[in-house]
């Protein structure tokens, strides 16, 4: 798998259309769902950086990080930041199965054309945070996951379905951590 994507991280964004309307339609539309704003987020699965840049315009207060396999693919998304004195966005090499940070560090947990590793996402998210899955042609996305299987998955890890939806060709699914009762 990541030598399948470092092979062809350089021209990936004009091959694919990663970036375009059509490509980001799905987690645009997603992010309406998502309240409040969230601090921090993490794009599993970035590739060259395209949904993590989005979410960095969307939610212009957060912090972004960005994981791939692939370190090819985090060298292009590096090259798209351009100046951030703040830090605001980062990318950094590592595997969705074993992400690369501590328990409850995100917000948000964002992917966009990426299998889901349930349990690494629910590791990573915090109490009332939100996950989004993301598929830019629906069905005919490599890696597509049914709602109803996200839908069962996350629910045995405290996440509940906030919304179902399309969005031009694609589709996404947004959920959220419950957050524990206070007594």
């Amino acid at each position: 798998m990541t030598n399948f994507f470092s092979e062809r991280a350089v021209g990936w964004d004009q091959r694919t259309g990663a970036g375009g309307p059509e490509h980001l339609a799905p987690l645009a539309s997603a992010v309406l769902r998502v309240s409040p704003s969230p601090e921090r987020i993490l794009d599993v699965g970035c590739g060259t950086g395209a949904g993590t840049l989005f979410l960095a315009r969307e939610f212009p207060q957060a912090r972004i990080r960005g994981v791939d396999i692939s370190e090819e693919m985090v060298r292009e998304a590096v090259a798209k930041v351009g100046l951030d004195p703040e830090g605001r966005v980062a990318f950094k090499v590592g595997d969705a199965a074993a992400l690369p940070y501590p328990d409850e560090s995100f917000d948000l947990v964002a992917q966009l054309n990426m299998p889901v590793f349930f349990d690494q996402v629910a590791r990573v998210l915090r109490p009332g945070g939100h996950v989004i899955v993301a598929a830019s042609w629906g069905k005919a996305t490599p890696f597509y996951t049914r709602p109803k299987l996200l839908q069962w998955k996350f629910a045995q890890r405290g996440i509940t379905q906030v919304e179902l939806g399309e969005a031009g060709a694609g589709t996404y699914w947004v959920g959220r951590l419950t957050e524990p009762e206070t007594p």
